[in-house]
């Protein structure tokens, strides 16, 4: 079966030649497998941050190739990219970025919208993502009118209505509190799990990575080592995770 996504020796390196250089990203390569809950770990400045931007077009390697559903994107123009980008891609931020002037159901659809989806097609997909995360009373609400977590849920469902590839969250819980963030990753595994989608988790978060499947960890720029939940439970997976950020600290 194809690999959802596929990075190989991927090089980063900012500055130009002749200038005082900084290499973000060196020799990086992983797989993320079809209907995987992989998370990113490492700490500030490791480079976690610089290779999701890599993953989700929104920079572009310095060497190496990043295949995203057998697509090498670092072979796509800007027009291709964006277009790859709105087709293939969703994002879930850990500030919602949702726009204040839309209401929780235009936001959700937007993404079709862009894509010139029908307005057909639209209603029948936002109705179905917001009954599954819970959002149907909330649809005619503004962003204003929200809590943290039923932003968050709305930016999910905005992130999954045009049934991308893959789900990238940065942060995805870094703005909501205990009870909005166990509730957002109850439903990125319910959706992970029930209806197969593949979701790459960057977090420093330790019980946000517990509910991940494999944890990859990045410091300095390399990949350190991966941690697989296997048959844990995710409270032994925490233990677990917590027990490596330790020693891969040192």
């Amino acid at each position: 079966m194809q690999k959802i996504v596929e990075v190989k020796n991927i090089e980063k390196i900012y500055g130009k030649a002749g200038e005082k250089q900084y290499k973000a990203l060196s020799d990086v390569n992983f797989e993320v497998e079809p209907g995987e809950f992989v998370g990113i770990m490492g700490a500030s400045g490791s480079g976690k941050t610089t290779l999701l931007n890599i993953l989700s077009t929104l920079d572009t390697p310095t060497s190496g190739q990043v295949h995203i559903g057998g697509q090498d994107i670092t072979k796509l123009n800007t027009n291709e990219m964006a277009d790859f980008r709105a087709n293939k891609i969703g994002f879930i931020f850990q500030d919602f970025n949702l726009l204040e002037n839309l209401t929780a159901y235009e936001n959700i659809a937007l993404p079709l919208a862009l894509q010139n989806t029908s307005t057909k097609k639209i209603d029948p997909s936002v109705m179905g993502i917001a009954k599954k995360l819970g959002l149907t009373n909330i649809l005619n609400h503004y962003p204003t009118e929200l809590s943290g977590g039923q932003k968050q849920r709305v930016a999910a469902a905005r992130a999954l209505v045009h049934d991308p590839s893959i789900v990238f969250g940065d942060e995805p819980t870094g703005a909501l509190d205990s009870k909005s963030a166990r509730a957002l990753l109850d439903t990125m595994s319910k959706i992970n799990h029930e209806d197969n989608v593949s979701i790459l988790l960057v977090t420093h978060d330790p019980f946000s990575a517990s509910y991940c499947d494999r944890i990859i960890f990045i410091k300095d720029g390399e990949i350190g080592q991966e941690l697989k939940k296997n048959d844990h439970t995710r409270g032994e997976f925490y233990q677990e995770i917590l027990d490596s950020l330790g020693t891969f600290a040192e």
